[in-house]
């Protein structure tokens, strides 16, 4: 799968801080090694729309150890960490559509590729993911199982879809 960052010249770097972050996060790296060992995600397709930053770097290191198919793209182009980007795609080979400061034609195309992976699960920040999803690939609906919501704002968003009738999976 294609990817859309900054310059893969900054991994290094990103890998340093996502390891140095890794080691504040004990019950993470707990649930990676359990994950590793039962792979309760395995074949899962999940795209996120989260801030890309070493603590996300970490989660989805963890959801693809457990088997799941991961792409990330940004919830906030002004939270990403470019190094941070890069370190994910080239060691962990993990497509992210994430650009700090990138502009809204281009923040959209990122959903849009984030969609394009046919998520079976969408963690979102914001509901961006979803509501692009229910907007504009409705013909996708059917294949998603279920998603997160990490916002206060997102949750306002989907309760209002919810009594509408119109989310189209639980989140």
């Amino acid at each position: 799968m294609e990817f859309d960052i900054k310059d893969s010249d900054l991994a290094s770097g990103g890998r340093y801080r996502i390891e140095w972050a890794e080691q504040e996060m004990p019950v993470l790296g707990q649930i990676r090694e359990r994950f590793a060992a039962e792979r309760p995600l395995n074949g899962v397709r999940i795209s996120a729309c989260l801030h890309v930053t070493t603590e996300t770097a970490n989660l989805a290191r963890t959801l693809q150890a457990g088997g799941a198919d991961v792409v990330l793209t940004a919830s906030n182009p002004l939270s990403t960490q470019d190094d941070v980007a890069a370190s994910l795609v080239v060691h962990d080979e993990i497509p992210v559509f994430a650009v700090k400061g990138e502009d809204n034609d281009t923040y959209y195309e990122h959903i849009s590729a984030a969609l394009d992976h046919r998520p079976q699960i969408t963690m979102d920040d914001g509901a961006d993911l979803v509501s692009t999803l229910h907007k504009e690939r409705v013909a996708q609906l059917g294949e998603v199982v279920g998603g997160t919501e990490e916002t206060t704002t997102g949750v306002v968003r989907l309760r209002a879809m919810a009594k509408a009738n119109k989310l189209g999976y639980p989140v």
